[in-house]
């Protein structure tokens, strides 16, 4: 069996578990599991095994009178905020049966309650039961609570999200800031690469335990035995957590299989997270359609366009939105898979191919034509279905697909895309020729308050796409009276454009700390500003503990404009490199004593290092996200080496470029939501 299908059917198996548990059940689901739900056969598959309905994990959500059963399903600690949610619902309801899943082991809920987590037997859990049976109003009545890892969603076979730990983002220099202040003086960290996992906050421990404790029971399933790497100073702990994991050590002793599991730092290159040069079809999707409620890596597609409806609020709430997952249907899932790794124009093409065998499957009066693609094509061939309900349900799944695309070829921000990779080229080529202050310069005239921009222009959110891009590209660099002068200028005019907006954003409203611009003074907008500037060059210095990925842009020559060189296509080229030399800035993380002696001895004889190559599995965990054309452009690296390592790529979400300005400067990521 391949690993990308034991992931499958490791994935397949948490899920079993559910649902033997769901007749005649009203499940109560939070919106992490809810989203790796989706990606694992959604809610269809629990009514398929009896459910009677499925709700939002919510206290205003109850279940009715002549409902006695109830299955919870939440991706945290059974304390806190979500044990009172917990025990709303069932205080609603006239339950006299709860389940409860978490997908927080046992041992993690032993840590959180102060106990130690070597400790025998479900403690926690059992006294969770008994509080349970309280709040029905009957100790006789019957609780059950257990632990599934269902954390990961198969996006496709050789790539992985964990929504569970979509908001895991790696640490930043402010990070570390917060974190010595409340160290004395003699024992601050002097750099990230210093920071252990025990002087983190007990949330984010708790996160990164949960992680590493998730990835156990996956290779657990698998039988594989894994040697850990990192790349970054946040990888290092969460590869350590996972090195060191109290219950790996019997499962490495029998593992039938051996896997290198690389863990990547996401903030060491944003430049590829931020940038527009992925030539991906589903990256662009992700970026002009409105998020999916309560996901963070699918989208909501408009369906009106196949029914009469007029388009209005009404018909919105009357038809439920398209999406891209499409885990139930084999057309759709392949051409899901075939859109993700083509470049737009072939993917495009994909799409009207999949459009018309479906249309000719149903006999559909169908006009084909050759040439390039429009999306008033695409709409044309998807109106043959149309009031033809059969051939609707038949192709429900390449129908949203294509849908997406013909939105996404018709959006605004498809213009937009096109503009920053426009100016993303410049300055590629302005940092050829000059230095970060003049690159800021070039950056200033773009910043226009609401009032002075047309469509064309950029709104504050994506001056801060363009400011990230543009400090991570550069790297360390000398600070100087130009620089401070440059940015003092662009913080001017940001500070303004941000006070101008009638409304905020919901970013914006995360980054101020206002709800509303009555809200925002100047005050709060300058030191809104001025964070987020001390977070920039805080990235800018994130690759200066490195020796060999020091740099993600290569500056050209007279004959040669510069280049972005991906951080991710640098690691894994490193690892594929014929001569096999041994990984400078790849690190390992050893599992115990025989690890420690073979690196100690190696200094001395020549004894091989463990080496990310080593295996026949090849697994890369981007921590803090990867987009679409990321995970194409490794699968390009793999094939041009010819290896016959299977390589699966693993991360926290699919990203898109809005998604790092929040994740950069409007998330806690020393305090993480794990429900207290």
């Amino acid at each position: 069996m391949s690993i990308s299908l034991g992931l499958s059917a490791f994935t397949q198996q948490t899920w079993d578990k559910v649902r033997s548990k769901v007749k005649k059940a009203v499940v109560f689901m939070d919106d992490r599991c809810a989203e790796s739900l989706h990606w694992n056969g959604g809610a269809q598959r629990l009514f398929e095994a009896g459910a009677q309905n499925v709700k939002q994990f919510s206290s205003f959500e109850a279940g009715g009178a002549k409902q006695p059963k109830a299955v919870f399903v939440v991706s945290t600690l059974l304390k806190g905020r979500t044990a009172d949610v917990v025990k709303d619902i069932i205080g609603l309801s006239s339950f006299q049966y709860c389940v409860v899943f978490t997908t927080v082991a046992h041992s993690i809920h032993l840590l959180a309650n102060n106990a130690s987590p070597e400790m025998e037997g479900r403690r926690v859990f059992e006294q969770f039961e008994e509080k349970i049976c309280e709040w029905m109003g009957d100790m006789n009545y019957t609780a059950e609570v257990m632990h599934v890892p269902l954390f990961l969603a198969p996006v496709s076979p050789h790539l992985h999200i964990a929504p569970a730990f979509g908001s895991v983002f790696p640490l930043v220099s402010q990070d570390l800031d917060q974190i010595n202040t409340s160290r004395p003086d003699k024992k601050k960290f002097g750099s990230l690469a210093d920071v252990d996992l025990h002087s983190l906050p007990p949330e984010l421990q708790i996160q990164i335990k949960s992680l590493a404790s998730g990835l156990n029971s996956m290779f657990d399933f698998l039988h594989v035995r894994e040697e850990c790497f990192a790349v970054g100073p946040t990888s290092r702990i969460i590869a350590g957590e996972l090195a060191n994991h109290p219950q790996a050590k019997n499962r490495r002793k029998t593992a039938q299989h051996k896997a290198s599991v690389v863990f990547i730092d996401r903030t060491l290159d944003l430049t590829g997270a931020v940038g527009h040069h992925g030539d991906n079809l589903v990256e662009k999707i992700l970026s002009a359609l409105p998020e999916l409620s309560g996901h963070n890596n699918d989208v909501m597609v408009d369906m009106l366009e196949l029914t009469s409806l007029q388009k209005n609020e009404d018909s919105y709430k009357m038809i439920a939105p398209g999406h891209l997952a499409q885990p139930n249907d084999p057309a759709a899932q392949a051409l899901w898979e075939s859109i993700l790794n083509m470049k737009h124009k072939e993917a495009v093409m994909e799409v009207r191919r999949h459009l018309v065998e479906a249309a000719s499957k149903e006999n559909l009066p169908i006009k084909m034509s050759l040439g390039r693609v429009t999306p008033e094509q695409l709409s044309s061939y998807i109106h043959l279905f149309k009031n033809n309900f059969k051939a609707m349900q038949n192709h429900c799944g390449t129908l949203q697909l294509s849908l997406a695309t013909v939105q996404t070829l018709r959006s605004p921000q498809l213009t937009k895309w096109d503009s920053f990779l426009a100016f993303e080229r410049l300055l590629l080529q302005a940092f050829g020729d000059s230095d970060l202050p003049e690159v800021l310069k070039q950056i200033l005239p773009m910043i226009k308050s609401k009032r002075e921009r047309t469509d064309d222009d950029h709104s504050p959110e994506d001056l801060l796409v363009l400011l990230v891009y543009v400090y991570s590209l550069a790297g360390e660099v000398m600070l100087s009276k130009q620089l401070e002068e440059a940015e003092l200028e662009v913080k001017k005019a940001l500070v303004k454009a941000v006070c101008d907006e009638p409304e905020l954003s919901s970013l914006l409203q995360r980054i101020t700390g206002c709800l509303s611009s009555t809200e925002l003074t100047l005050d709060k907008a300058h030191i809104a500003v001025d964070k987020m500037f001390e977070i920039l060059r805080g990235i800018m210095k994130s690759r200066a503990h490195m020796k060999q990925f020091r740099a993600v842009y290569s500056p050209g020559d007279s004959v040669h404009q510069g280049t972005y060189r991906p951080l991710l296509k640098q690691v894994v080229e490193e690892i594929f490199h014929p001569d096999r030399p041994d990984p400078v800035d790849i690190v390992h993380m050893s599992a115990g004593l025989t690890d420690l002696l073979k690196t100690g001895f190696s200094m001395f004889m020549k004894v091989s290092r463990p080496h990310p190559s080593d295996h026949p599995l090849l697994i890369l965990f981007v921590v803090g996200g990867v987009t679409p054309s990321e995970v194409h452009l490794i699968k390009e690296v793999v094939s041009s080496h010819k290896s016959a390592l299977q390589i699966i790529v693993l991360s926290s979400r699919l990203l898109k470029p809005l998604d790092i300005p929040e994740l950069l400067f409007a998330t806690d990521r020393l305090h993480p939501d794990i429900g207290m």
